[in-house]
C-alpha cells in the first residue's frame, strides 16, 4: 500500500510540474530574440501532414521547445554549476580554461577531409579568378593551448592552414605564426569567440608585411578603452558569474573623415565605422562595423585611388578599420547575409585600375560557412 501511495505521489508531483511549466510557457509567450545568447530564437514550426511525414518537423519542434523553455537562461546557469560541482572541464561546447578563459570547443571529428577539400577548392577558384589574398585566422583553442584543460582535444588548424597555403601559394597570409608569438598577450577575449583589437593588430602586421603596405602604428599603447563589462557569446553558453572583458579600439582609424553606408541604404549613412550604441547592449562586439551586415561601404579621404573588397565573417569587423589609411574605398561583404551573385556584384564595384580582394575568416567559420554564388 505504501508503494502505491509513493508511486501516486510521484505521479502527482511530475504532473504538477508539467502543468506549471506548460502554463508558464503559455503565459510567457514566444521570445523572438535572446539578448543573453545574442541570437534569434526558434519559432513554432507550422504543422502540416507533409511537414510531419517528409520534413524535419519533429526536430524543428524540439528546437523550438528548447529555445522557448521558460526561464531558459536560469536553467543554463543551474546546469553549469551542477557540472562544475562534478568537476567538468567542458560545458555546452565550451572549455573552462585557466586564467578565466572560456574557449570554444572544436573537435577533430567535426570537420571531415571531404569538407576541408570542398572549402579549399572553392577558395582556390576565388583566388584564381580575383587574385585574392587569403587570411584565415586560427581560433583560441589552437593558440592558447596552455589555457586548455589537460588533454582537451581540438581540431588541428595549423595542419589545415598548411593545406590552404599549399593550394593558394603566394596569396596566403600567415597569421598563425604572429598570433603564436603574442599568445601571452590578450589577443582573444576571455568570454567571447572573437579575437580582440590587439589580436587584429597582430593580424594587420602580417597583412601589411605580406602585401607590402607601410604598417601603421597599432601598438597596445595606442588603444582606447570603450567598455570593460563585455560578456560574450561563450559566456552566454555557460552563464557563469565572472568578470567581463575590456573592449578597445584604435582612435587613429578616425583621423580622416569617413562616409560609411550599410546595405546600400542612404538612411544608414554615418561618419564612423564604430557604433557606440552597441556598448549599452549585451552584444558589445557590435561596436565594430555596427555588428553584421550583408554589405558595408567605407569611403575615406585618402585619395589614392586604391579600392579593397573584403569577403568576410565577423572576425573582420574589428580588423577592417585598421585598413582605412590604405584605401580610398573599402567594400565589406558577408556572404552569410548577402543575397545575390558575388562575381557580378564585384564587377560592378571594380574600378578601371582594378581592386584588391581579401578573404578574411576564422578557420572554423570558413569551414562551416564559407560559400558564395558566382
Amino acid at each position: 500500500m505504501d508503494e502505491k501511495r509513493s508511486a501516486l505521489f510521484t505521479i502527482i508531483i511530475i504532473a504538477s510540474v508539467i502543468v506549471v511549466f506548460t502554463a508558464a510557457d503559455l503565459i510567457q509567450g514566444d521570445r523572438l530574440f535572446s539578448e543573453t545568447e545574442n541570437r534569434v530564437l526558434a519559432s513554432k514550426p507550422r504543422f502540416t501532414l507533409d511537414a510531419l511525414l517528409w520534413e524535419d518537423y519533429t526536430q524543428k519542434y524540439e528546437t523550438y521547445l528548447t529555445d522557448q523553455f521558460v526561464s531558459r537562461d536560469k536553467w543554463i546557469t543551474i546546469k553549469t554549476y551542477m557540472d562544475l560541482a562534478l568537476q567538468e572541464k567542458e560545458i555546452n561546447g565550451v572549455y573552462l580554461g585557466s586564467d578565466g578563459y572560456l574557449i570554444e570547443r572544436h573537435l577533430p571529428s567535426d570537420y571531415s577531409g571531404v569538407q576541408v577539400n570542398k572549402k579549399i577548392a572553392l577558395l582556390e577558384k576565388l583566388v584564381r579568378d580575383w587574385d585574392a589574398t587569403v587570411m584565415l585566422v586560427p581560433t583560441a583553442d589552437n593558440i592558447l593551448t596552455d589555457k586548455l584543460p589537460g588533454y582537451a582535444p581540438y581540431f588541428d588548424e595549423k595542419r589545415f592552414l598548411d593545406q590552404v597555403a599549399q593550394h593558394v601559394g603566394k596569396h596566403y597570409v600567415d597569421v598563425y605564426s604572429i598570433l603564436q608569438e603574442h599568445a601571452q598577450e590578450e589577443i582573444y577575449y576571455r568570454t567571447d569567440h572573437h579575437w580582440t583589437s590587439l589580436g587584429a593588430a597582430c593580424g594587420y602586421s602580417a597583412w601589411a608585411e605580406h602585401t607590402g603596405h607601410e604598417a601603421q602604428d597599432y601598438g597596445a599603447e595606442n588603444m582606447e578603452l570603450v567598455a570593460e563589462d563585455f560578456l560574450g557569446t561563450l559566456h552566454s553558453k555557460v552563464n557563469l558569474n565572472m568578470a567581463g572583458d575590456r573592449i578597445y579600439y584604435f582612435p587613429k582609424t578616425l583621423e580622416q573623415p569617413l562616409k560609411v553606408t550599410y546595405d546600400l541604404a542612404e538612411e544608414t549613412q554615418t561618419d564612423t565605422c564604430y557604433a557606440p550604441l552597441h556598448l549599452d547592449t549585451k552584444n558589445k562586439y557590435g561596436f565594430f562595423l555596427d555588428d553584421n551586415h550583408a554589405l558595408v561601404e567605407i569611403e575615406t579621404e585618402y585619395r589614392n585611388g586604391e579600392v579593397l573588397f573584403v569577403i568576410k565573417d565577423s572576425y573582420a569587423n574589428c580588423f577592417v578599420p585598421l585598413l582605412i589609411p590604405h584605401y580610398e574605398k573599402i567594400y565589406v561583404l558577408d556572404p552569410r547575409h548577402f543575397r545575390g551573385r558575388l562575381y557580378e556584384f564585384m564587377e560592378n564595384c571594380k574600378p578601371r585600375k582594378g581592386m584588391d580582394v581579401l578573404v578574411l575568416y576564422n578557420c572554423i567559420h570558413f569551414l562551416e560557412d564559407f560559400a558564395y554564388v558566382e
